[in-house]
């Protein structure tokens, strides 16, 4: 099989799945580009600051991607380039796109707050800490993960004497370099930026100058040689200071200018591919099919059967639990327009199945190196792989090296981005599982007051992870592959309750506590409480002209087609129409208030104080 024909056909489906399916998502949920989000209505100067939809796609992929779209694809190739290319294409449109565009939008939709407080608000406090228990531990994987592989990627090797070898820690020792370097260059960005208010495009300019400088000097000054041992204190030390830190400073300049390495690694991957395939060296030599089970081992240890083991090795580049965190996490309340949702959590997720299929490509160019485990550390493979392809083009022979130094970094960044994210992240749930809904660390009381500081739950979470690195990657990356999928099905499932919950109240209109409720299988009289409401035709002229401007309301706001049906044939759908008036009138209004006071828009407000009533009545 030619490469170029894989890469293209893939990047093709999965533009057709962004223009249509991701439309068709955004139409259904009732995205309004004209409601506030989470970043203006909670701003806060730390956490909830408004970031631009560049800046923000830079964060949003960053953290996602890590070495996941490049380590899965790569170790999973050994059933074959077909299996990989069908789970990346079906997984990364139909489940992993809906899963990250959903957590994000059903955050904006719970001011910015994770995942766990939609599952609170559609499954209750004890699922919600459940949940929070889960998913912080599988964050403290991340970070051991995660920091197992920064720390490889930085350490010196050392002699049989002890000594360092100079040689042989050169690459390592020249992406710690122009890692240290990046960091220093995104504070000055975001310091620029933000505080000197320098135009992002200017800023941009010469940022991108500034990682050419700063890859230039760590190519040619490198002289920081630790072990691993030391490289993950300092990493830990780093993270800390990294996840407390307001995001302008440091996560989201940072995050930004990667994303521009990232567009680099892109583009020299499809000049790799096309131009090896113009020179006739564009095979993929992987076999289509091998078979159920992994029988070839490269790394000596055997992935075992296809199901589930190419489900949980391809996450990140199908579908990942991890993402759920990032865009219920950050992503939610950085967001400056609901529009931007769809492009930065669907968007990014299918720029990740993109990189799944450019790494098998990559592996599938020296897949002869890999099976006989010559070359199997997959960011090796990766690097290798495109450098060799780059290699084959007249004029370009000479570039093995620099390019291989040069992807290796960017994944090394990634992989520094995705660790301080998840740190921040783990941040967030050890807070949320000690506070009350609603309830701030600055509002916590007692060893709560203690337990829920930024700086303290930091500490306790690093000293988890770093800790849990120390005993080595490969020893975490299976764990972490599997939690990260479970966490995947909870969250998908999450948002699926948040939107059936949603559905519910669609064709439901509601005003000072009076529901008009369409009631198409004509039983709605069955199912409510007769002490409580009493159901009435909509026959006055006052309220069929209300009904009528509520629908309109809602059509507009979201652009719903269900909506937009009973308005174009509103004489139709009248009769079917119940108006529903509560006995107790006055306690109605009193829940409506109690209800926006905790931050419930106006219409959910009378929603939930309907339900309530309701459920209390029935109790």
């Amino acid at each position: 099989m030619n490469s170029i024909l894989v890469l293209v056909v893939g990047i093709g489906i999965l533009i057709a799945g962004y223009v249509f399916y991701g439309k068709w998502l955004a139409e259904q949920w009732g995205v309004d580009p004209k409601r506030k989000t989470p970043a203006f209505t909670e701003e806060d100067g730390v956490d909830y600051v408004p970031a631009k939809a560049p800046v923000l796609m830079g964060h949003h992929f960053s953290s996602i991607a890590g070495a996941g779209p490049i380590n899965g694809p790569i170790q999973a190739a050994v059933f074959g380039w077909v299996p990989v290319l069908l789970w990346v294409l079906i997984g990364g449109i139909f489940f992993g796109g809906v899963h990250d565009y959903g957590a994000l939008f059903a955050s904006l939709r719970h001011k910015g707050q994770s995942i766990g407080e939609v599952i609170a608000d559609t499954m209750g406090s004890k699922a919600k800490k459940l949940f929070i228990v889960f998913a912080y531990l599988t964050l403290i994987l991340v970070v051991a993960a995660f920091g197992s592989i920064v720390a490889n990627t930085f350490k010196a090797a050392y002699t049989e004497s002890g000594a360092v070898d100079v040689a042989a820690s050169s690459a390592n020792a020249t992406t710690a370099m122009i890692s240290i370097l990046f960091i220093v260059l995104a504070v000055v960005f975001g310091f620029m930026v933000y505080r000197r208010n320098v135009s992002l495009g200017v800023s941009t300019i010469a940022g991108v100058v500034a990682i050419v400088v700063c890859v230039v000097v760590g190519l040619n000054f490198h002289p920081i040689y630790l072990s691993e041992t030391v490289w993950m204190v300092i990493v830990g030390i780093y993270i800390t200071v990294a996840s407390v830190a307001p995001v302008w400073i440091l996560l989201q300049p940072r995050d930004y200018l990667s994303s521009f390495l990232l567009y680099f690694m892109m583009i020299v991957a499809a000049v790799g591919v096309i131009g090896s395939a113009l020179m006739g060296h564009a095979s993929l030599d992987i076999p289509a099919f091998t078979g159920f089970k992994d029988t070839l081992a490269p790394t000596g240890s055997s992935l075992g059967f296809m199901f589930p083991a190419l489900f949980v090795t391809i996450a990140c580049g199908a579908i990942s639990g991890f993402h759920s965190l990032v865009g219920s996490g950050t992503t939610s309340k950085q967001l400056d327009n609901e529009k931007n949702a769809r492009p930065i959590a669907y968007g990014g997720m299918l720029i990740e199945c993109a990189l799944a299929i450019v790494s098998l490509c990559a592996v599938g160019y020296i897949w002869s190196r890999y099976a006989d485990g010559t070359t199997v550390v997959p960011t090796a493979v990766f690097a290798t792989g495109i450098s060799e392809m780059v290699a084959t083009i007249p004029g370009l022979g000479g570039s093995t090296h620099v390019l291989y130094s040069l992807l290796v970094l960017t994944v090394s960044v990634f992989c520094l981005t995705s660790l301080d994210t998840a740190t921040r992240l783990a941040r967030y749930m050890f807070q949320e599982f000690w506070l009350e809904p609603g309830q701030t660390y600055k509002e916590a009381t007692g060893y709560k007051a203690v337990l829920t500081n930024p700086v303290v739950s930091t500490v306790i979470t690093v000293v988890l992870g770093i800790g849990l690195g120390l005993t080595g990657y490969s020893k975490i990356w299976p764990l972490f592959g599997a939690s990260n999928q479970l966490l995947a099905a909870i969250g998908l499932l999450a948002v699926a309750t948040w939107l059936g919950k949603v559905g519910k109240n669609f064709a439901a209109g509601m005003s000072g506590g009076i529901a008009y409720v369409l009631d198409e299988d004509w039983d709605f009289y069955t199912r409510v409480n007769k002490d409580m409401v009493s159901l009435e035709p909509v026959e006055h002229k006052y309220d069929v002209s209300l009904l009528k401007d509520l629908i309109r309301e809602h059509v507009e706001a979201t652009g719903s087609p269900r909506g937009k049906e009973i308005l174009d044939n509103f004489g139709e759908y009248l009769p079917k129409f119940k108006k529903v008036l509560p006995h107790d009138y006055d306690k109605m209004l009193r829940l409506i208030a109690q209800m926006e006071e905790k931050g419930e828009d106006s219409e959910q407000a009378q929603i939930e104080a309907f339900y309530a009533m309701k459920n209390a009545a029935n109790k």
